[in-house]
C-alpha cells in the first residue's frame, strides 16, 4: 500500500466531506458506566434477512475496545437540533452524557432520547479496512420518531434538510 501524502490526505478528505451523511451515536453501559462514540459513516440496509447495519471506527479510537465488549449496543441517528449532543458524545474531554436524556435497555444499549432513529444491535463481525475497522451489527429492535428529521453532516459542518 502506497503512502499519500499531506496533500494527498488533504485532498481526500475535502472529497469526503463533500458526501452528506447522517450523524450516528454509538452507546452502551459498559462496567456501569455509559460510552458512546460519534460517527457520520453509518449505513443502513446492508442486508434485510438479518437486518443488518454498518459503520466504520477508526483504529486510534479508545472508546471502540470498550463498547465493542457490550452485549448490545444502542445506535441513535440523531435529530435536528441535536448538534451539541453530537459535539458533547464525540469529545475526549467532556462528560459525555451530561445532561442528556436517554433510555437504557435490559440489554445495556444507550439510545439518545430525541433521535429520529433507534436502534439496538448485536455486533456481527469487524472487519480491518486501512485506519478503520468496518463493524457490521445486526438489528435486534427498533424506534422510529416521525416527528423530527436527521441532523446531516455535509462539508464539515452540521446541516438540516430543506424541503
Amino acid at each position: 500500500m502506497t503512502q499519500t501524502t499531506v496533500e494527498e490526505t488533504a485532498a481526500i478528505k475535502a472529497a469526503f466531506a463533500q458526501f452528506p451523511s447522517g450523524v450516528a451515536a454509538f452507546s452502551a453501559m459498559v462496567d456501569f458506566t455509559p460510552e458512546a462514540l460519534v460517527a457520520s459513516s453509518f449505513t443502513v440496509g446492508v442486508s434485510l434477512e438479518p437486518p443488518l447495519v454498518m459503520f466504520a471506527v477508526q483504529n486510534s479510537s479508545t472508546t471502540w475496545p470498550k463498547l465493542r465488549q457490550a452485549q448490545r449496543l444502542g445506535v441513535s441517528v440523531l435529530a435536528e437540533g441535536q448538534e451539541a449532543a453530537a459535539l458533547q458524545l464525540a469529545s475526549k474531554t467532556r462528560d459525555r452524557f451530561a445532561g442528556l436524556d436517554t433510555s437504557v435497555s435490559d440489554s445495556g444499549a444507550v439510545l439518545i432520547d430525541g433521535a429520529v432513529l433507534g436502534f439496538e444491535c448485536e455486533i456481527v463481525s469487524e472487519t480491518p479496512a486501512g485506519d478503520h475497522a468496518i463493524v457490521v451489527l445486526e438489528v435486534k429492535a427498533t424506534t422510529i420518531n416521525l416527528e423530527s428529521k436527521p441532523l446531516i453532516y455535509h462539508g464539515a459542518a452540521f446541516r438540516q434538510l430543506a424541503a
